[in-house]
């Protein structure tokens, strides 16, 4: 099989197109011919040996859509044929990846292989975070930090189905104009604008940050009584000063995740709760995936450069023929 392969640590030049053999599904496991990937941040961190670990040798990528080629021993939902996107721990960037059968969710007939590869990480990441742990409920206000990004308008877009109230923040004036039009009731342009103080009047409940560093103080200030911090990311700053009497004061919750080392049975779990609870937005389009761009996977490394660039709005998607 074709597959993007990590040679060394370090910046785009080391991924590398490079024939490997193509894998064979175990128990529970599918072998998925993939025709689209999602391009996540993860993706980069694990490229630059960001998780401690040396990445040589690894394919990237973390979400796929494709087709069933071959059901490994006591597999019993899916058949060959049938069209699948799924979570799946590493390996996305290849023509073939296998995958737990429980991390499989159906691809909606209205979407594409490209729209749907552009889903599971982000939805799973949005709803274990935002829904399941942050408790966000209809009526409440949810702040997100990012807002043009994968995960933002995945947040924006599901915060507002499920009767919340979505506020963020993003780089550009396009950008902020883009979550308005897709259900954000506010975003606020943080290099022209303090989004501290435009925010103030407003009871925040759940804020989703994927920036840290001086955000931190800022959106502690901002949360409601009995708010939820959740990080799931630092890009400014993996280390906050935090104003523990503000705490005390508000009853404020701290908390983070990381969707990528949980378990198998977490996952399972997870991928089921959000085929119940979120799949049916899809087939009536209360939920759209935004796609920013699509490169073939000998492109990947233009793809993450992309992506590093911070210039996109929604998702970015290898195409494998």
């Amino acid at each position: 099989m074709k597959a993007i392969m990590i040679t060394r640590p370090g910046d785009g030049s080391v991924l590398e197109l490079q024939e490997q053999p193509t894998p064979q599904p175990q128990s529970g496991q599918l072998l998925i011919r993939v025709r689209a990937a999602g391009v996540n941040r993860s993706d980069i961190h694990q490229r630059t040996g960001g998780y401690g670990m040396d990445p040589t040798g690894q394919i990237p990528g973390l979400e796929i859509a494709g087709v069933v080629e071959q059901c490994g021993p006591n597999t019993s939902r899916w058949r060959v044929g049938d069209r699948v996107c799924a979570l799946v721990s590493g390996g996305g960037y290849a023509d073939h990846v296998t995958v737990d059968e429980r991390h499989c969710l159906p691809i909606p007939s209205n979407l594409t292989f490209v729209e749907a590869a552009s889903l599971p990480e982000t939805i799973l990441t949005v709803w274990s975070t935002v829904f399941r742990w942050g408790h966000l409920s209809g009526g409440e206000n949810l702040l997100i930090h990012g807002g043009s990004s994968g995960i933002g308008v995945t947040a924006i877009q599901l915060a507002k189905a499920f009767g919340a109230s979505a506020y963020a923040t993003a780089g550009s004036d396009e950008k902020c104009a883009f979550c308005e039009e897709i259900g954000a009731v506010k975003c606020v342009n943080y290099k022209k604008e303090d989004f501290e103080k435009v925010l103030e009047d407003i009871n925040i409940h759940v804020i989703l940050d994927m920036v840290g560093g001086d955000y931190t103080p800022k959106n502690l200030r901002l949360l409601a009584t009995d708010g939820r911090l959740m990080f799931i990311n630092a890009m400014q700053g993996a280390d906050s000063q935090i104003h523990i009497p503000t705490l005390m004061q508000k009853r404020i919750t701290i908390s983070g995740s990381m969707l990528k080392p949980r378990d198998a049975n977490f996952k399972a779990n997870l991928t089921a709760d959000v085929e119940k609870q979120v799949w049916p937005l899809l087939s009536d389009d209360r939920f759209k995936p935004i796609i920013y761009r699509t490169f073939p996977l000998s492109e990947a490394a233009s793809a993450q450069e992309l992506m590093t660039s911070s210039e996109h709005i929604g998702k970015i998607v290898l195409v494998v023929d």
